[in-house]
């Protein structure tokens, strides 16, 4: 218990500190596991599977929010599969070369070479998909690209960890097509299932049971199983519902994840040389590499950009597919030490860079010439909102809830905007007038103001950041129509309103206020039932979500058009 006590308590001392520094609190418990390991602590018993416990949810997750037609894009397949070449052949010549003067030592041929050079050309994907969930781009465009090349080198991880396995996978493998029939079923269930702990418990039992179990029982990695899994729920209604219960679960097993990357290093000066090596040369080959072939299949500087950045890494994968092969005798152990070296620096590296990845890739755009708009992808041209009157960032429960008082009350011209593929189909479907669009791009902000006839522009979105870098894109654009956003604290709000923000509304604050006022509209010494029909005449006036956010950007509206 000792050892569970001190573990959690380094790794939350650093990731504060790490969150002081304004710095992924990840980087906070990758550094855990080093000091950690350097006190001469161990890991608690109990912590690896914690850890990967995290991951086969994480994988879950990641499928219940994963268009699979994204693996479709030739920018998405055509991109993994060109890295991989690619990166197996720098990765394998940069250890080639330390060989040869001496840095390493290394036994076998070319084919110990190329293995090396296969397990670091994978990306991470804890890491990336920690990376955009924390910034709520899990969904965006770039975001489903960044996942769908994931999805293929985790793909192809698994196919050589099942066939360098000591055991090939079971006939009964076969069998693993039942769970389509299966997973009806349990969507059913999903159906009826309450909210809550129960919910959270179902999917837990999801991911484990017919995903992880099911698949390591017939030789084949459990972590493909968890994936496949969460993309049979995918299409589900509650899909998005039964993620965000388990984001918390997730991302507490997560931490035991990086402290455990940290506490796996035991490394000579040798080894932290040939880590640092391959981090100075293959990191910037990554970045330069994925932002040549997104160009190459039509990609803006700015998604190639930002792909770039998120699968800039190592992955974990790495470490499971140099065991695999030290475990066969292709090569000496100490290269699961320089290989663990270096995706704990390559993950802090990074995070350092995603942190900042907005102020980054706006200076590198700036510099570079602007596209042919004919020659992109359809879904990464320029949005151009058309005659819309307001235009509604974020398009969330309290986006959503403003739209509909806007169109229905107010009898505006509105459209909304989201960068969640899956949310903008499902609105479309129910008739919005809504756009897929990243609200962090300036050709988007170009295009609004000099295109459009928005008066008009309410900042909805979940990410207060989000709604600051959105609001500065407005005022270096010239933007001199009204301006509405929502918060959550109340530092948020004295922020926006000193930033020049004419309405901004408390969430939380918001939903308070009204259900007071309704309250206080009940006449006393009614009965039961004469109570219950005013509150529900007072809940009619709050339309999917806040009705105070609501009424206050629709004031905005009325005042200014």
């Amino acid at each position: 218990m000792q050892d569970i006590i001190v573990t959690i308590s380094v790794a939350l001392a650093l990731g504060l500190v790490a969150y002081e520094l304004r710095i992924p609190p990840l980087v906070g418990f990758l550094g855990a596991g080093f000091l950690l390991h350097f006190l001469g602590f161990s890991a608690f018993d109990g912590i690896e599977q914690v850890s990967d416990l995290g991951v086969v949810l994480l994988l879950f997750t990641i499928g219940l929010k994963f268009d699979l037609r994204s693996l479709l894009q030739p920018e998405a397949y055509g991109t993994a599969v060109l890295h991989m070449i690619s990166g197996v052949l720098v990765g394998a010549g940069t250890i080639g070369f330390a060989a040869v003067v001496g840095i390493v030592s290394l036994d076998g041929g070319l084919g110990t070479i190329g293995l090396l050079g296969f397990a670091l050309s994978f990306s991470s994907t804890v890491l990336v998909v920690k990376v955009l969930e924390d910034r709520s781009d899990d969904g965006s465009y770039y975001g489903q690209i960044a996942i769908a090349v994931l999805v293929i080198q985790d793909i192809a991880a698994v196919a050589f960890i099942t066939v360098a396995g000591e055991e090939p996978p079971s006939p009964w493998a076969f069998a693993l097509v039942l769970l389509v029939p299966a997973a009806w079923v349990a969507r059913r269930i999903l159906d009826r299932v309450g909210r809550g702990e129960l919910l959270v418990l179902f999917g837990v039992v999801m991911a484990l049971g017919p995903g992880y179990v099911a698949f390591e029982s017939v030789g084949i990695h459990g972590d493909l199983g968890a994936l496949v899994m969460g993309l049979l729920f995918a299409s589900h209604p509650r899909s998005t519902e039964l993620s965000k219960s388990l984001f918390s679960v997730k991302e507490l097993f997560l931490v035991a994840f990086f402290v455990t990357i940290g506490l796996q290093a035991v490394p000579t000066w040798a080894d932290l040389l040939m880590s640092l090596i391959l981090c100075v040369i293959l990191l910037p080959f990554n970045f330069l590499s994925f932002y040549l072939m997104g160009r190459l299949f039509g990609l803006r500087n700015r998604t190639s950009f930002r792909t770039s950045l998120a699968l800039s890494n190592f992955s974990e994968f790495a470490l499971i597919v140099v065991a695999v092969g030290a475990g066969n005798g292709v090569f000496e152990d100490s290269w699961l030490t320089v290989t663990a070296l270096a995706v704990a620096i390559g993950m802090i590296i990074s995070s350092l860079a995603n942190a900042y990845s907005l102020q980054i890739v706006g200076r590198l755009d700036a510099i570079l010439p602007d596209e042919n708009e004919s020659k992109l992808r359809p879904l990464d041209r320029p949005i151009d909102t058309g005659s819309a009157e307001v235009v509604v960032l974020g398009m969330g429960r309290i986006g959503r809830g403003a739209y509909e008082r806007l169109v229905h009350s107010g009898g505006l011209s509105v459209i909304g905007v989201d960068n969640d593929h899956l949310v903008v189909e499902e609105l479309k479907r129910e008739q919005f007038n809504v756009l897929e669009g990243d609200a962090t791009d300036h050709e988007f902000w170009h295009r609004l103001v000099v295109g459009g006839t928005a008066r008009t522009v309410i900042l909805a979105m979940a990410i207060h950041d989000s709604n600051t870098f959105a609001l500065e894109q407005l005022r270096i654009a010239g933007f001199g129509g009204a301006i509405a956003a929502v918060v959550q604290r109340q530092d948020q709000a004295d922020a926006l309103t000193t930033a020049g923000v004419h309405t901004v509304v408390n969430i939380y604050g918001g939903s308070g206020a009204e259900v007071a006022d309704a309250a206080l509209r009940l006449p006393t010494g009614r009965g039961t039932d004469g109570e219950a029909g005013d509150t529900d005449i007072a809940g009619d006036t709050d339309v999917a979500g806040h009705a105070g956010d609501a009424g206050d950007v629709g004031d905005v509206g009325d005042a200014e058009i």
